[in-house]
């Protein structure tokens, strides 16, 4: 625990005050999972108070408590006062009146948050009609004002549209209208921007900025990122393992961290400026070369790889959907339109773009996971396209692909084992089941994941192990080209930063090519030898890394580079202001 743990609660006016907070869970017999465990931090009216940590760390368990949004298995003790009134101790009738009134709350996934078969204008105006009591014209207008104001375009349209409709960014607006549709004093805001490119993702900050700024409110924002909170939030509360581990105002914790998990998570995001070698993981701070900066001395800046041979080269490639229109009708949209480009050996082409650019129709594409509508693909003197399902089939093992979800691209049912040697089975790589048994273990070994996981399932890992055992699974075919496709974005800052050096080990190792798929722009800076920037199904701009981040072209790449967080360094003249 360090001194900034131990910092008495602030004796300035506060909102809402979390003193001595535990949760426990009820996992089974006789077993209890402590998932926070003594939580104490104040939200002062009028303020951002960032909660952050990695995934496990409790602070969503700790604002759900604040709501009463927990399951049944859960049991809280200690205080969650509002306004002098324990939320831990009213009846859940008083609970209800407060959600949406004094609190409100801002979801991750908006998709799922919003029902499907309701407009948005009637999600908006439930709220407004059971807390504000507004019936007939006077709930059509202030339902439109709301939409108006969260910066959806064409509002008095916009409002008789239902979710699938709208964009994951307008989703998230709409979230946040229904969430300041009665004024509420405080803002839960749990990872509301974790999913969204960071276009759209510094649009919803900036208007969370603006809303708090204009209804006078406080925000709780919620986040595993410090490099957002640095632009956004006043304070800062790190929490790891259901404890807080250090807590400060964002001056603080950005100038002078002390806590080793704090510099750690700061560390671990891949700089803007260089290319280092290797990212710092939480291990080097905790139980490293000792805390601090000294962790990062004497870590050379990555070297430009080399031109190898080019192992794929994709000539105008193109894409179109078949979409319904009118009752009967149908048009072809086209999503990808003449994408040409080269990947070469032991070098990683970053594919960067918003959603609907067309970046993962390209690598699924080149895959035949979806059959272009035109062009080539030429791999091993081969054009993809023209090739037959058996010949496709033992070319596949060559060109492999790794894709975002390490939850759902696992099959639960099969153990590790089994999921590592049936690639290998089918493609009849060794001779039999115990050589097989051995690749995969060494392969588990190369990836960072002991030789006991080969007995266990997916669900008993956390999601970068699992990321690790669907690479080695990917590595059982010897492949030439990965295509990683948003691998890393679902990841932990810290677990990141392990996944990206583990591919650089391995690109160094196998000389593997990578079209790496991705909408941070941090992580391509960090891995990517050549950039190719798409918008709208078309390559806008392609570069080697260091030229498209340091003087880019084209006004949509600009645009892009100028939406990524840049932390506090670039929040402080303003807060100097």
């Amino acid at each position: 625990m360090t001194a900034a743990t131990r910092k008495p609660p602030s004796t300035e006016s506060t909102l809402l005050s979390i003193h001595d907070l535990h949760v426990d869970f009820n996992v089974g017999k006789n077993q209890v999972f402590h998932a926070v465990k003594g939580v104490s931090f104040d939200v002062p009216p009028n303020r951002t108070i960032a909660v952050v940590g990695e995934s496990g760390s409790g602070k969503s368990v700790t604002a759900m408590a604040i709501l009463r949004l927990l399951p049944d298995n859960a049991k809280v003790s200690g205080e969650i006062c509002l306004d002098g009134r324990n939320l831990a101790h009213e009846p859940m009738s008083a609970i209800r009146r407060l959600r949406g009134n004094d609190i409100s709350v801002i979801f991750q996934e908006p998709m799922t948050s919003l029902n499907p078969v309701f407009t948005v204008g009637n999600q908006i105006a439930e709220t407004l009609s059971l807390h504000a009591g507004l019936r007939g014209q006077a709930l059509k207008k202030r339902v439109i004002e709301l939409v108006d104001e969260v910066g959806i375009p064409n509002a008095a349209s916009a409002i008789g549209r239902y979710p699938h409709e709208l964009s994951g960014g307008q989703q998230q607006r709409v979230m946040i209208a229904i969430a300041i549709a009665c004024n509420p004093r405080l803002l839960i805001a749990d990872e509301p921007t974790t999913a969204l490119d960071v276009t759209i993702q510094k649009q919803i900050l900036d208007l969370i900025a603006r809303l708090k700024r204009e209804h006078a409110m406080s925000v709780l924002f919620i986040t595993h990122d410090l490099r957002v909170v640095g632009e956004f939030a006043d304070e800062v509360v790190v929490m790891q393992s259901g404890e807080v581990r250090e807590r400060g105002t964002v001056a603080e914790i950005f100038e002078a961290a002390r806590d080793p998990y704090t510099q750690a998570l700061l560390a671990c995001r891949p700089p803007l400026e260089h290319r280092p070698a290797r990212l710092p993981v939480v291990a080097d701070f905790l139980f490293g070369r000792g805390a601090g900066a000294h962790v990062l001395d004497g870590v050379p800046d990555r070297l430009p790889r080399p031109d190898g041979e080019i192992v794929l080269e994709v000539k105008r490639l193109s894409k179109s959907f078949r979409m319904k229109q009118g009752l009967f009708g149908s048009v072809d949209v086209p999503a990808v339109k003449d994408v040409s480009f080269s990947l070469r050996r032991g070098r990683t082409l970053g594919l960067v773009g918003e959603s609907g650019s067309g970046k993962t129709t390209v690598g699924l594409s080149v895959m035949r996971l979806h059959e272009a509508s035109g062009g080539e693909v030429w791999f091993e003197g081969r054009d993809l396209m023209t090739l037959s399902r058996d010949d496709l089939t033992s070319m596949r093992r060559r060109l492999q692909i790794v894709f975002q979800n390490p939850y759902a691209s696992l099959n639960p049912r099969f153990t590790v084992a089994q999921i590592l040697l049936e690639p290998m089975r089918i493609h009849r790589i060794e001779a039999d089941d115990a050589a097989r048994v051995r690749v995969a273990s060494a392969l588990l070994k190369r990836v960072g994941m002991p030789e006991s996981a080969l007995d266990k399932y997916p669900h008993e890992f956390s999601g970068g192990q699992r990321q690790r055992i669907a690479i080695a699974r990917c590595l059982t075919m010897k492949p030439e080209v990965l295509i990683c496709d948003e691998s890393v974005s679902a990841l932990d800052v810290s677990v990141q930063a392990q996944v990206l050096n583990l591919l650089l080990d391995l690109q160094d190792e196998f000389g593997l090519a990578y079209l790496f798929i991705s909408h941070d722009l941090a992580v391509v800076r960090y891995i990517a030898d050549d950039v190719m920037v798409m918008s709208k199904g078309e390559v806008v701009e392609i570069a080697d890394s260091d030229t498209i981040y340091r003087s880019p072209q084209n006004p949509y790449t600009q645009r892009l580079l100028a939406s990524i967080p840049r932390g506090y360094e670039a929040a402080r003249p303003s807060l100097a202001a």
